[in-house]
């Protein structure tokens, strides 16, 4: 699957960039000029706190749009999380009104544990934002 179904602006420069899960929600920040993404945190909370968590770092790092990461099976068929996933996407486009942009995150936390992250959520983050700017050649 394609991180970019639509274009991205090239005045979209800066990221922030989520591996959602239903309990945490890893996050990270990057921008197109460095190409490679920065863990910040994992939400661990719910309903209205985490998006409040998330507002509060969209104020912080001011990101031009957001990266979401949505899992797939191994064969590429949906499954419930990503459905719960992309019910996320439409969520931050709604609250946010930045542009939100899905990245295929088969296999990230498992090679995030791999590489002997701390943060698994947020080390998947990273993943998800390096690839959205792999995709887009940078």
């Amino acid at each position: 699957m394609s991180a970019v179904k639509r274009p991205v602006p090239a005045s979209a420069a800066s990221f922030l960039a989520f591996d959602f899960g239903t309990l945490r929600v890893g996050v990270a920040q990057g921008s197109r000029f460095l190409a490679q993404g920065q863990a910040l945190r994992t939400i661990a909370t719910q309903g209205d706190a985490r998006f409040a968590a998330i507002a509060s770092l969209i104020k912080e790092w001011q990101p031009d749009a957001l990266v979401v990461g949505v899992p797939f099976h191994p064969d590429g068929a949906e499954h419930d999380n990503t459905r719960r996933a992309r019910r996320f996407v439409n969520q931050l486009t709604g609250r946010f009104g930045l542009p939100v942009f899905e990245v295929d995150e088969r296999y990230t936390t498992t090679e995030a544990l791999a590489a002997g992250a701390k943060d698994a959520d947020a080390a998947s983050a990273v993943l998800i934002l390096d690839q959205f700017f792999r995709e887009l050649g940078l």
